[in-house]
């Protein structure tokens, strides 16, 4: 996920730190602090210490736009510790949850209603009841009915497996234990016993039974740590509060009585409005301070808050919903070929209709006595029409009677096996050791089962950057201080208490001073240092090392110059102005201990990491006061404000009572948001060289964030005080009034300097998009970063060219957006096409780059048919500064204005909107959390490893699917004009000679498991030539396998073989004594023979499964036929018997197979050898190794797109 355009493109957006599992970890407390001169500062001229000002306010109204006064009307009313008068008028929901859809009761109608919402299902119901009425009855009434039976009997075991594992999960969950407040004790309670207005403590290590506020935790500044994996998927710390008021409370000597009036439940899972009434005091609540149901606490010994939301009202179960459904295109496409099936079943049934009625008006005078036409009924004294309805009716019932009797025409098969074929395709995605991350030990995770061929036609990748193309793992590079550029690291340390390296820079060297210790590794142009803090016998040390500018290193000492001073205000501002845990972690020395960063973003993290290996590390933090280890020196600094970072002012800031006694402010951001409140009447030279080393560092690829510092005086702190105090209590608008009180402190500040911090690529990325470029691909990146940074990550990544002509548009206005599209249309149209025979040379390649203010204008105005038009020419667009919705619209504006495939990646919540909009959302296992993944249908963990999956897997998938897709139109066509043919030479009365047993397991048994093995298995071409030439995958996108003309041609050749299946037996045993039901299982034999040696002329890749699933079904299909004809109840005993004695028969099954093939024979051939295509060479090339043919036929490819200069 791209972090900025999360937090509307600014960088410095609040993320959450990774959990430690470790119970060995522990925040540091102050007794770690012996040994050190710790200095501390009160301000009882200020009020005291302990209230915090401007904790989490922001947070806490951040999430929603705006906060309303809750009336009595549309609130909800929780009596704190009485939960019988909280649900006696409301009956509030308990806190059982049910996830299952079925009950015993409810199972068998619901989830047949379910199954009957695909129209093919209700169409074979039609059919089956049609076979029972006795006038249209022409199969068996139990054979008509067993293929759809088959069907849903399949799903609905598959469905209610899959429901028992949901209401076992259920009943495990609802039976958990919780300690809750009952006669002034606590006791253990069933969690779906628990209701609302209950007051519940929760242990550390312990997960949360339902929604509830906090009251008290065992932090004395009311702090608790909660882990939210099981609600929103981010695997890091979250700060919650309780407010003071309650706080202070010991809730089991002292009862607590109180009323909160609290929002509606919603689905929300960041925002919570609610006011509570406690001894008479009015407090407003926010998100910061309730947990949810499904959260963890981590790092607090206990907490104790009351239930607000039970059971399916919490935030978790109103979430409780999978990825949105998708169908493929293959599958929508498969639907306009139904249609013609469907119109040429009507058209054989009309005809069969149409010739009965001729013949029942030829045949007028001989109905009163033929059989089956009896039109009186001698047997009783009295005559009565019997078995005849009038011509007109029997014309009718010989309609209705032709669609039961090729019902298969509509393959319902079809449905059941491309499921099974896509959980096989699946499996072996998984599987896939190339899609396998190390790093995370995490596998390619398939979410959706019903779009995996569609991985074979994209044509559009819109990319998120940040953890995306980047590890999003940060790494502090450099710094501007004080208008000096730190970016040049020299070979040496002057500081004399580092002493001289010495000339083998490999050499790894401890030093111990009196106050503190350096771990130094030099390297050939810098010093990694590891610093070490020492309490009395434990040591200190960061979990991260951090390489350090020696110079740098040395000026931070230097505390009397005035570069000295800015260095230390600096780092101090990196220690202190941030929302970092200090979390011990023991190692296998007991002496030693490693302290890790716990950030609310990888950016902060890298910052205060950075400030430690200069001598400022963080070794403590309550919501009152921080101690940082100021170069051995232990400093206490009291937290007396803290504004949290938002959308609207970019920036976030700490107001920090120093030893000094000085009140200074510390505020750090983007450079957009900053420069507007830097006081630019002082250090202007400063601020413009600031200004250009910004520039130089974005145009490297660096993340920057700019820092400023302001000293307040007594009277303004007090003021800030009073009106924080207002704003945060205030009912109405309180977050528009924490932004305002935040502007009013955060200005006219002191220019520190701009920190710089690397997000490397991933690995194999460059390669990546090479590859996929080169597959006729075209990858756009949505990005929240700044331009320069973008541009500079896209040359990084191959992305971008030297040779590439780039237009930028970067416009404030309606107006300049339309005058900047219409001068690049035109520079667009002026750049002469690329060669014929796919000339390598990129300098006719175009790109485009456009920022998110443009498109605030472009999007939903007239101007985006421009902006297509534009887009569509050009072979790189790079969006930067944009918004999460703004990446979702712009995957809408490809998908409405084109039929080509899109696929969107990235890897955070920012990234949801734009993943869901895409044909194929593909999530990355990153380092911010899982909601992509959790909206995703596919699942990885690296970039990289979309090349496999499309161009490897996403080809097979789709070359799989087309063919299985029209085999089934064939294999079944060809069956319903075998009985067609046999209809026409039995007066029109649609008897069959095949029995109706064999008519059902044609589909189901006959032919059925090949088609479902050579899905899942064959290859047309290896995974080494599709990885090595990209442009193979070419042929998904112009859908060579599956197309209308495929289908067409697919239909004729079944017309064939129809043809020669059902005249060859048919002129053989003419003027025979063989009757119907023997020629029948010949039919019967040589149909499945023909179609499953039909399907192995087809088969690239043999495997013994492959042989055992085409020769066995043969096989298998004999011992059927012998097996029915054996049963003296069933029509036709013995049949077969007769006629497998005679040696016609076998010749009836050579020559059926060998007319019926040979001319589908003849045309493979011509086609192979006169009308290449690029998988034909391909595989030509694989067949036979001769590489010097080979690389002479890759000429003769497509070139799909010409591929990107190095």
């Amino acid at each position: 996920m791209d972090y900025h355009s999360q937090i509307d493109i600014n960088e410095n957006s609040p993320q959450f730190p990774d959990p430690i599992r470790s119970s060995s970890t522990h925040s540091i407390q102050s007794k770690t602090t012996g040994g050190h001169s710790l200095r501390e500062v009160s301000f009882s001229e200020l009020g005291p210490t302990s209230v915090r000002h401007g904790s989490r306010g922001a947070e806490s109204e951040g999430f929603s736009a705006s906060y309303k006064e809750i009336h009595d009307d549309d609130a909800r009313l929780i009596y704190i510790n009485d939960p019988d008068k909280t649900n006696d008028k409301f009956e509030f929901a308990g806190n059982s949850i049910r996830t299952g859809k079925y009950s015993v009761l409810t199972f068998l109608p619901r989830n047949l209603f379910e199954q009957f919402h695909r129209v093919a299902y209700i169409y074979f119901l039609v059919i089956a009841i049609l076979n029972q009425l006795p006038q249209l009855a022409v199969f068996g009434r139990g054979a008509s009915i067993m293929p759809l039976a088959f069907v849903l009997l399949v799903t609905a075991v598959k469905d209610a497996y899959e429901d028992y594992r949901r209401h076992r999960s259920d009943k495990i969950e609802n039976s958990r234990l919780a300690w809750v407040l009952v006669d002034e004790s606590f006791q253990q309670v069933r969690w779906k016993d628990i209701r609302v207005g209950e007051i519940i403590r929760v242990c550390a290590d312990e997960t949360l039974p339902c929604d509830m506020v906090l009251l008290s935790t065992s932090d004395s500044t009311g702090v608790a740590y909660v882990q939210t994996t099981n609600l929103d998927g981010e695997s890091n710390l979250k700060t919650r509060y309780a407010k003071q008021e309650t706080q202070m409370k010991n809730l089991e000597n002292e009862r607590i009585s109180g009323l909160i009036k609290s929002e509606k439940p919603n689905r929300n899972i960041y925002g919570f409005q609610a006011n509570m009434e406690v001894d008479g005091k009015h407090i407003s609540l926010g998100p910061s301070n309730i947990i949810l149901r499904g959260c963890e606490l981590k790092n607090t010994e206990w907490t104790i808050g009351v239930a607000v939301f039970a059971g399916r009202e919490t935030k978790a179960m109103l979430n409780n919903s999978g990825a949105p459904s998708k169908r493929s295109r293959l599958e929508t496409s498969m639907n306009r070929e139904i249609i013609f099936l469907s119109i040429f079943l009507c058209a054989l049934c009309a005809i069969v209709s149409v010739l009965h009625g001729i013949w029942l008006r030829r045949h007028k005078g001989e109905l009163d006595l033929m059989q089956f036409y009896r039109k009186i009924d001698y047997s009783e004294a009295e005559e009565a029409d019997y078995n005849y309805y009038g011509w007109g009716m029997e014309v009718f019932f010989v309609f209705l009677m032709s669609v039961i009797v090729f019902q298969i025409m509509i393959p319902i098969s079809l449905y059941i096996s491309m499921e099974l074929v896509r959980v096989g395709q699946a499996f072996f995605m998984i599987r896939d050791n190339m899609m396998y991350d190390e790093a995370s030990s995490s596998r390619f995770q398939c979410r959706a089962l019903n779009i995996n061929e569609d991985l074979g036609q994209i044509k559009y990748v819109f990319s998120d950057k940040t953890g995306t193309l980047t590890e999003n793992k940060m790494e502090f590079q450099c710094a501007c201080i004080g208008g000096i550029d730190y970016s040049s690291v020299k070979g040496g340390v002057e500081d004399s208490q580092i002493g001289n390296l010495g000339r083998d820079t490999a050499t790894a060297i401890s030093l111990i001073s009196s106050s503190h210790k350096l771990k130094v590794v030099s390297t050939c142009k810098s010093i990694i240092i590891s610093y070490l803090v020492t309490g009395g016998e434990q040591v200190l040390r960061p979990k991260m090392k951090v390489k350090v500018d020696p110079e740098l290193l040395n000026t931070s000492k230097r505390k009397h110059t005035n570069e000295g001073r800015h260095v230390h205000d600096f780092f101090l501002a990196l220690a202190a102005c941030n929302t970092i845990v200090p979390l011990t972690i023991e190692t296998p020395d007991p002496a030693v201990k490693l302290i890790d960063y716990q950030g609310e973003s990888p950016d902060e993290q890298a910052l205060v990491y950075a400030a430690a290996a200069y001598g400022f590390m963080l070794v403590e933090r309550t919501s009152g006061h921080i101690v940082i280890d100021v170069q051995g020196e232990r400093q206490r600094f009291n937290v007396l404000g803290l504004h949290e970072f938002d959308s609207d002012r970019k920036r976030m800031s700490v107001i920090l009572g120093c030893p000094d006694k000085a009140i200074k402010v510390f505020v750090k951001g983007a450079d957009t948001s900053m420069f507007s409140v830097i006081d630019r009447s002082q250090n202007l030279n400063v601020l413009k060289a600031t200004e250009t080393h910004i520039q130089t560092y974005s145009s490297k690829g660096l993340r920057t964030l700019v820092i400023g510092v302001r000293e307040l005086s007594s009277l303004e702190f007090e003021q800030w005080q009073s009106s924080y105090e207002v704003a945060s209590t205030a009912l109405m608008g309180r977050a528009s009034l924490l932004r305002k009180v935040a502007n009013n402190i955060e200005h006219h500040l002191g220019i520190l300097g701009a920190s710089a911090i690397e997000d490397k690529l991933q690995q194999g990325v460059p390669e990546a998009i090479e590859s996929l470029r080169t597959a006729g691909i075209k990858v756009w990146v949505l990005t929240g970063d700044k331009q320069e940074t973008a541009i500079s990550i896209g040359y990084s990544s191959k992305l971008l060219t030297s040779k590439m002509t780039q237009i930028v548009i970067n416009n404030n206005s309606h107006e300049s957006c339309r005058k900047s599209l219409i001068e690049a249309l035109v520079v667009s149209k002026k750049l002469p096409d690329a060669p014929s025979g796919g000339s390598k040379n990129c300098k006719h390649q175009l790109g485009l780059i456009i920022d998110g203010t443009s498109l605030v204008y472009i999007l939903d105005s007239e101007l985006e048919e421009q902006l297509f038009e534009l887009a569509s020419k050009c072979d790189v667009v790079l969006c930067c500064r944009v918004a999460p919705l703004q990446k979702a619209g712009i995957v809408a504006l490809i998908k409405s204005r084109t039929d080509d495939m899109t696929l969107a990646i990235g890897d955070g919540a920012n990234d949801v909107s734009m993943i869901q909009m895409a044909d194929v959302g593909i999530g990355i296992s990153g380092q911010e959390g899982r909601q992509a993944v959790m909206a995703s249908d596919f699942a990885m963990g690296q970039f990289r490893f979309l090349v496999p999956l499309l161009l490897v897997h996403g080809h097979w998938n789709y070359n799989r699917m087309s063919y299985m897709i029209l085999y089934n139109f064939y294999r079944n066509a060809v069956f319903v004009l075998l009985l067609f043919w046999y209809v026409l030479f039995t007066s029109y009365t649609l008897t069959t000679a095949i029995t109706d047993w064999s008519s059902v397991l044609y589909s189901v048994l006959y032919t059925s498991v090949p088609t479902i093995i050579v899905g899942v298995l064959d290859k047309d071409l290896s995974r080494t030539s599709l990885l090595k030439h990209s442009q193979l995958y070419g042929a998904g996108q112009r859908q060579e396998s599956y197309n209308g003309k495929l289908f067409w041609v697919t239909m004729l050749d079944m017309l064939w073989q129809s043809v020669a299946v059902f005249f060859v037996p048919l002129l053989a045993y003419w003027g025979s004594n063989v009757d119907g039901s023997s020629l029948g299982d010949l039919w019967a034999l040589g149909v499945v023979v023909m179609v499953n040696i039909h399907l192995a002329m087809d088969v690239t890749r043999w495997y013994w499964i492959t042989h055992a699933a085409i020769w066995g079904s043969i096989i298998a299909t004999f011992i059927c036929v012998i097996a029915i004809d054996m049963l003296p109840f069933l029509p036709g005993y013995w049949a077969f018997f007769h006629i497998v004695k005679t040696e016609l028969f076998w010749v009836c099954l050579s020559l059926i197979t060998i007319g019926a093939l040979l001319p589908r024979f003849a045309v493979k051939v011509f086609v192979q050898y006169f009308g290449h295509n690029d998988i034909q060479i391909a595989r030509e090339a694989e067949k036979f190794g001769n590489s010097r043919r080979y690389t002479q036929t890759q000429i003769e490819m497509h070139q799909i797109f010409d591929l990107p200069q190095r």
